[in-house]
């Protein structure tokens, strides 16, 4: 077994295709195993989806901002923006950690897969990764 981290730069709010981050950080995989990545953070979090279609990207955000808006008068957490509170709420749903078969020392991805840093700050800064390879 083998840990590793890495420190995304800052993206812009919204949804990014972060598979080569990962790959990079890895400086060797087994011919089968496992990789879990785990993100360190409460406003932001990581998926597995569409990595061909970049409208993908969009259409993600433009839908998670529909379903959990800004502004609601029921937010009681309001000290770090307007922000905040719904990228705590986004980052529950998507989860802080993906799991990945490594098969033939390679990421056993579907065709159109890739990992996604889904950012949910209007600017949260650079994210840490625990990569742990099993």
């Amino acid at each position: 077994m083998q840990q590793y981290t890495v420190t995304l730069p800052a993206f812009p709010r919204g949804f990014h295709i972060i598979t080569k981050y990962i790959l990079n950080a890895i400086p060797s995989m087994p011919s089968i195993g496992l990789v879990n990545i785990f993100i360190q953070h409460t406003s932001a979090g990581l998926s597995i989806n569409e990595a061909a279609d970049p409208t993908v990207l969009t259409d993600f955000e433009n839908s998670f901002n529909q379903f959990i808006p800004e502004n609601q008068t029921f937010y009681t957490h309001l000290d770090e923006g307007s922000d905040d509170m719904p990228a705590h709420i986004k980052s529950s749903i998507v989860g802080s950690s993906i799991s990945i078969p490594i098969s033939n020392h390679k990421f056993n991805l579907g065709t159109w897969q890739g990992i996604y840093l889904c950012e949910f700050r209007n600017y949260g800064g650079p994210r840490s990764l625990v990569i742990t390879v099993f």
